[in-house]
């Protein structure tokens, strides 16, 4: 249970080679593994790779790059799935309801005059993206955890608790498996896993824990809500979770927030944010995001140039709507075109630009924005020496960040790797010299492979 292998996904992080607009980034942050606890859910396998579109000067993909699972583990996967892109008509609309569809408008209240709409409905180039590990329906699996299970418990009962056990059994488990665990522990021991973590750990240690043993969708809803709860807003954990979301992951935090707290997100957001910003996360929220699969077209790429630039425009004429409108609606693919395409025809850095047209959330949320649909790895291992640099740990701030990081170990090791070229230093060390005891070696023990 503890050292499972998971199949190779793609690199994470690389920065796209100059001149290839459309080329996505060979592994998706936070994509699973292809069908690895067995079945496919209904409306389409989990990390199964979109139909490749012609694009701009990319080489095919080689056949097998995602890999395939050792025998045995979750149940064989199909022969052929892992590479090769999917046959024809696979995916299929998913049921209403389910993750990967948008939920109906009236579910979540349409918004009152004057409010953003959204636009219609993007033109489907292909397959949606699948929801990341732990966003789609399939929130457990037909795994033996009891062993874990018993030793949750054992750590925690009595006289005393066993950190260095909860570290060991909690710190490298993915979202499928950490789901099933707690699911079984509550059931088993008629328990709540969660409240026992809180009753029997403390301070930023504790925190960790919850944080991993709620699951990345349940701690996604909850820190969204503790984001906006009380005085003062805490907008970099609403950045964190909510930019350059994919559609499907959107919708699911959406149908979670409502489930947890009985009211829906955007009406939580429309309270805390104002103007603009608002705005924007209306759009984000609305999850009509370009998917993956939409290609890069040369003539729409050069025309969202030239409106973004109108929109920049100048103190007099800046339109934020039109800018959040046109960055919101893209695929990282076609930001990384957008911005490239800026360059040449403006002689100037589109994330510089922003920066000077823009100040506070509205600055940070869309040069985030960019940052990620460039280089996922380098945006995240920026962001954890945010909350680690300067005066004071923002410990909340890297708790949430370390723990939404380690949920794809490879993508994690990326983030370590990009830390180390921008930084010159490990991670790991930088960790360690930021933070003590229990919670030092919980997340250590996240980051480390």
């Amino acid at each position: 249970m503890h050292n499972q292998q998971y199949p190779q996904q793609g690199q994470y992080g690389a920065p796209p080679p100059q001149q290839q607009w459309g080329q996505p980034p060979p592994g998706q942050y936070g994509a699973p593994p292809p069908n690895q606890y067995g079945g496919p859910p209904q409306g389409g396998q989990y990390g199964a790779p979109p139909q490749q579109q012609q694009q701009w000067g990319q080489p095919p993909p080689p056949q097998g790059q995602y890999g395939a699972p050792p025998p045995g583990q979750y149940g064989a996967p199909p022969p052929g799935q892992y590479g090769a892109p999917p046959p024809h008509g696979q995916y299929g609309a998913p049921p209403q309801g389910q993750y990967g569809a948008p939920p109906q408008q009236q579910q979540y209240g349409a918004p009152p005059p004057g409010q953003y709409q959204p636009p219609p409905q993007q033109q489907q180039f292909g397959p949606p993206n699948q929801p990341s590990l732990g966003y789609g329906p399939q929130q457990t699996a037909n795994i033996d955890v009891i062993r874990d299970v018993e030793a949750i418990r054992k750590a925690m009962k009595g006289f005393g608790t066993d950190e260095k056990a909860l570290i060991a059994t909690l710190s490298k488990k993915d979202p499928i498996q950490i789901n099933t665990i707690r699911t079984q522990y509550d059931q088993r021991l008629m328990r709540s896993m969660v409240s026992d973590l809180e009753k029997e750990t403390s301070s930023y240690f504790k925190e960790g824990l919850v944080e991993i043993a709620r699951g990345p969708l349940t701690a996604d809803a909850y820190n969204l809500f503790n984001a906006m709860k009380g005085m003062g807003t805490k907008e970099a954990i609403l950045d964190d979770i909510l930019i350059n979301r994919s559609n499907a992951d959107i919708n699911a935090i959406k149908q979670e927030y409502q489930r947890l707290f009985k009211k829906p997100l955007e009406n939580d957001l429309r309270g805390d944010l104002s103007a603009a910003t608002e705005q924007m996360y209306m759009m984000i929220t609305a999850a009509r995001r370009a998917e993956d699969s939409a290609p890069v077209i040369p003539q729409e790429i050069e025309q969202a140039v030239t409106d973004l630039q109108t929109g920049i425009g100048n103190m007099v004429s800046k339109n934020a709507a039109q800018v959040c409108q046109i960055l919101t609606a893209k695929n990282d693919a076609q930001l990384r075109a957008i911005a490239q395409s800026y360059q040449q025809r403006f002689r100037k850095d589109l994330h510089t630009v922003l920066k000077s047209a823009f100040s506070g959330h509205m600055e940070d949320a869309l040069l985030l924005l960019l940052a990620r649909a460039q280089n996922r790895a380098l945006a995240e291992a920026v962001r954890l020496e945010e909350s680690m640099a300067g005066m004071g740990t923002k410990d909340q701030l890297l708790v949430q960040r370390v723990v939404r990081c380690h949920w794809d170990r490879n993508f994690m090791n990326a983030v370590s790797n990009e830390y180390r070229k921008k930084y010159g230093k490990d991670l790991v060390k930088r960790i360690e010299g930021e933070t003590r005891g229990d919670y030092e070696k919980l997340m250590v023990a996240c980051v480390k492979p």
